[in-house]
């Protein structure tokens, strides 16, 4: 027989016992010896309902709780009825000692089930003593009704104290602190109620200032609607100052195990309610791609036809407009979008992180929405934008060629109308018919020096010619007034030349009548006539507009005035010559008393023409210096533009080379945590972004070469153009790096994955990298798996050491080169879904997280909605809307398919499906 009367100096008192759990520690009631007695009669009447709620179960009750349990039979059927298990068989004679005998086999029982019991003894049971009689059943109720409550990871006492306060939490007056006076106004026990069945309460009549009407309202539906008996009075427990602490627990302990079903269901709609948020959240994300997708695509769409047009403008200023509206596109209107591709980008990838650690299928973007869509269209963006600058450049040289060509033609236009000015007339005179031998002699000189002029002029109509034929084949806007120009010149011309024949054939037959000729008149005509040819030509050449690209082009031009400069000394001499024969004219006429009347009748060209035009010439030379020089001043600026330019791009270009390089390596490298590697990153990448006024600077200085059209530069093998993309690219790669480390943070604390792993996983995926490019081929892969401990063969981890690449082919070789095939090309279906061939380090880990961690599924979803729908295949619209969240409930109701199973039901909602299409494994 098991000794109940253990040390414990309250026995000898008289005083109750108490049950002693090691986790719950119930010291308040037995501590003062003697039970209060209105709290002896509280507990009376609720350990009696209480017991009673069980007993009637098999068909019986008690009706005084010291003198029914006396003989032991009613206690040993009590503790079968709550236990469900079969106690020895009792003794049914009426003596003293087998009432003895049946009660010790009941408090066996309850000592086989790890509970201490301190002074309660067999006797004083069957004496009827009172307090010993409630302490029993009190460690009853401890043992059977509340030990096994667990909230949160406390239990018993605690445990119920945790679960009425988070029931009660959201009702106005119930805080719920203990088990005696929180209870005193019956607001509590109507909270509890209404938590999980507010059609039976109506809280908000409900006043603090009337306990009695809270208490009985409360404890007549809980008997009516809830199986619960009536265990108290609301007059004892108003009238008491503190009410019985035990007796309020137990009574609490029937609503809990009442409303233990609603728990679960509780607990399964949490469940739901995670998944679907989840979800939520990742169709919000994947909205936000499509949107941010489509307006980039739409950008594309609309900027691809403004730069593909070719549409030619008549003018420099023009063409000079739309060179700087390309210019504010690049400035202003793409640099925005380059980041809304790159932002776009991250997205993508942290969704895909986030379906993944969900254990959610991967997103597809709708057609033409893929990333690689959108680097596709952004690819002929950039080709369109790369031909439509140098189209606009090609324009504005042509139409440089042609400004400069049309002011030619209209130049020496000008010149040769001139001097034709007047010669049909003169060509057309009779003035010979009149005139003496020597006049006509003298006429058919002066028309012989005409001829020569006449040809002279040959060249000049031929060039003028020549420009406008290049005007037409350049496409020039204003070939129409050029060509009629030209036609003009050459008709006069050709009639020039019959004028010029005919006048001749006059002459001649008129010179048979004439023998006179001033040989000095003759000879200065046929000098002067050349030299005058030539000054109207070196006139022509000194005013020559001119146009070149570089200094060794204006040095030719300096180079070649010098040398005509050297001729003019000799050709100041043949000046001299030819006044000095007009003088010997005059010496001779004075000497010989000759009147002479009017001019040299060989020749217009008098010798006041002659020193006119040589001013002339003198006073264009130094223009022409002036000229020249002023243009060697602006290839010497533009040289000075090449060279700040190409000082600068020389620098930046291999900075950002080097960076670029210093990013790859960063990415390989394993210094410090994830978070660490993170902030390096971001202030890695805030001292790039600092770089920005040396990009900016480069860009003021290619808009000042552009603007003074200079279209090369020896000085640099970088253009604008490549050191643009250059910076693009470093500012994209440097944020791709840091999505990647924000990624592997975000699959190490879902997956909870250590540090040490994180940094394994990276120092064997380094080691098979041996190229550095950041992922790793089949073979490799394969082998860093091995490498970690993963058998392919098995599909199980087993630690092997790590291994390198000679040492696995050494091993292939060994084992015939059938390290799981089956099973390894199923891994590379997960990590290489587009058989790329080739896995990434984000793949690789995402792999190694899913087959080393636990995350929701869709069977566990399942199971959340079978507890929800009481079991049934199916759940109602009412279930959802009442067990969940109005948003997620609504959620759920929008997605889900109609029930169609054999006990299918109006209203019937199929949860399976849905559940299942959560995880991608069926379509809704």
């Amino acid at each position: 027989m098991v000794d109940y009367h253990a040390s414990n100096n309250q026995a000898s008192s008289g005083g109750p016992a108490v049950y002693m759990d090691p986790r719950e520690q119930e010291n308040d009631w037995d501590r003062d010896l003697l039970l209060d007695p209105a709290w002896e009669k509280q507990q009376r009447k609720t350990f009696t309902a209480w017991c009673n709620s069980h007993l009637r179960k098999a068909g019986t009750q008690i009706e005084n709780i010291e003198e029914d349990f006396r003989d032991g039979l009613k206690l040993m059927l009590l503790l079968e009825v709550i236990s469900g298990e079969r106690l020895p068989k009792p003794e049914r004679g009426k003596m003293r000692v087998h009432k003895i005998n049946n009660v010790n086999k009941a408090l066996d029982y309850i000592a086989s089930k790890g509970v201490k019991l301190v002074s309660i003894g067999a006797e004083e049971i069957v004496d009827g003593n009172a307090k010993m009689t409630l302490g029993m059943i009190w460690t009853i109720i401890l043992r059977f009704a509340i030990q096994d409550i667990s909230v949160e990871e406390t239990s018993a006492k605690e445990g119920l104290l945790l679960w009425c306060q988070r029931k009660t939490a959201p009702y106005k007056n119930v805080n719920v602190q203990n088990f005696h006076i929180s209870w005193k106004d019956g607001l509590a026990f109507n909270a509890l109620i209404h938590r999980h069945r507010p059609e039976l309460i109506d809280y908000d009549k409900l006043r603090k200032d009337d306990p009695l009407t809270n208490l009985n309202n409360a404890f007549e539906v809980a008997e009516k609607y809830l199986d619960i008996p009536k265990m108290m009075d609301a007059e004892d427990i108003v009238g008491t100052l503190r009410p019985d602490e035990k007796a309020i627990m137990t009574y609490v302990s029937c609503f809990y195990h009442a409303f233990s079903g609603a728990q679960k269901a509780e607990t399964a709609a949490n469940r739901i309610c995670k998944v679907l948020a989840v979800n939520q959240e990742n169709e919000h994300l994947m909205e936000d791609y499509e949107k941010l997708a489509s307006d980039l695509l739409e950008w594309i769409r609309r900027t691809i036809p403004w730069l593909e047009n070719r549409a030619p403008e008549k003018t420099m200023a023009e063409m000079q407009q739309k060179l700087e509206d390309f210019r504010g596109y690049r400035r202003v209107h793409k640099p925005p979008k380059v980041q809304e591709k790159c932002q776009l980008e991250i997205n993508f990838n942290t969704l895909q992180t986030k379906l993944r650690l969900s254990n959610r299928p991967a997103f597809m973007p709708s057609e033409g929405r893929m990333v690689s869509d959108i680097n596709g269209s952004w690819h002929n963006l950039e080709g369109a934008e790369k031909g439509y600058e140098e189209w606009m450049l090609n324009e504005i040289r042509r139409l440089e060629r042609l400004d400069h060509l049309a002011e030619k033609f209209r130049q020496k236009a000008t010149i040769h109308e001139s001097w034709t000015d007047g010669k049909e007339a003169m060509l057309t005179q009779k003035d010979y018919e009149t005139a003496s031998l020597s006049e006509v002699k003298a006429l058919l000189r002066k028309h012989e020096a005409f001829e020569s002029d006449l040809a002279a002029h040959q060249d000049r109509v031929e060039q003028i010619a020549a420009i406008a034929q290049e005007l037409n084949e350049l496409d020039y806007y204003d070939s129409p007034s050029v060509n009629a120009r030209c036609q003009k010149i050459c008709e006069q011309w050709d009639a020039l030349g019959s004028l010029t024949q005919s006048r001749r054939e006059s002459l001649e037959r008129t010179e048979k009548q004439l023998e006179s000729i001033d040989e000095l008149y003759l000879e200065y005509a046929k000098r002067a006539a050349p030299f005058n040819n030539w000054m109207e030509g070196a006139m022509e050449d000194l005013q020559d507009m001119f146009i070149v690209h570089n200094i060794e082009e204006i040095q030719g031009l300096i180079t070649a005035h010098e040398q005509f400069k050297s001729t003019l000394p000799e050709a100041n001499k043949e000046r001299e010559a030819i006044q000095a024969i007009q003088a010997e004219v005059q010496k001779i006429a004075q000497y010989n008393g000759i009147k002479l009347s009017g001019g040299n009748p060989y020749t217009t060209i008098t010798p006041k023409s002659i020193d006119d035009k040589w001013h002339k010439v003198e006073q264009l030379v130094p223009q022409r210096d002036r000229a020249l020089q002023e243009e060697l001043a602006k290839q010497q600026s533009n040289d000075h533009l090449r060279r700040k330019f190409a000082t600068q791009a020389n620098i930046v270009g291999p900075w950002i080379q080097t960076k670029m390089e210093e990013i790859g390596r960063i990415s390989i490298e394993m210094n410090g945590t994830l978070e660490d590697q993170l902030v390096n990153l971001r202030e890695y990448e805030q001292s790039i972004i600092e770089y920005k006024p040396n990009i900016d600077q480069l860009e003021g200085d290619h808009q000042l070469i552009q603007e003074a059209l200079i279209f090369d530069n020896k000085y640099t093998a970088y253009t604008m153009e490549h050191l643009r993309v250059g910076w693009e690219q470093l500012l994209t790669t440097i944020a791709r790096t840091i999505n990647e480390i924000e990624n592997q943070i975000l699959t190490r604390d879902a997956k909870g994955i250590s540090q040490e792993q994180l940094h394994e996983y990276r120092t064997s995926f380094n080691h098979f990298d041996k190229d550095h490019s950041g992922a790793l081929m089949a073979e490799e892969f394969k082998a860093c798996l091995i490498s970690l401990g993963y058998d392919v063969e098995n599909n199980k981890a087993k630690r092997t050491g790590q291994m390198d690449m000679d040492n696995y082919r050494a091993l292939l070789v060994a084992t015939g080169n059938s390290l799981g095939d089956a099973e390894f090309a199923r891994i590379m279906g997960i990590v290489d879904p587009n058989n790329s061939g080739a896995v990434t380090f984000q793949a690789f880990i995402d792999f190694m997280s899913r087959e080393t961690t636990d995350t929701d599924t869709a069977d566990q979803v399942i199971a959340s909605f079978k507890i929800l729908a009481a079991d049934k295949n199916f759940i109602t619209a009412e279930e959802l809307r009442r067990e969940l969240p109005p948003d997620q409930a609504e959620y759920c109701i929008a997605r889900m398919a109609p029930y169609s199973g054999p006990d299918a039901k109006p209203g019937a909602l199929d949860y399976m499906s849905f559940s299942t299409a959560l995880y991608g494994e069926s379509d809704l």
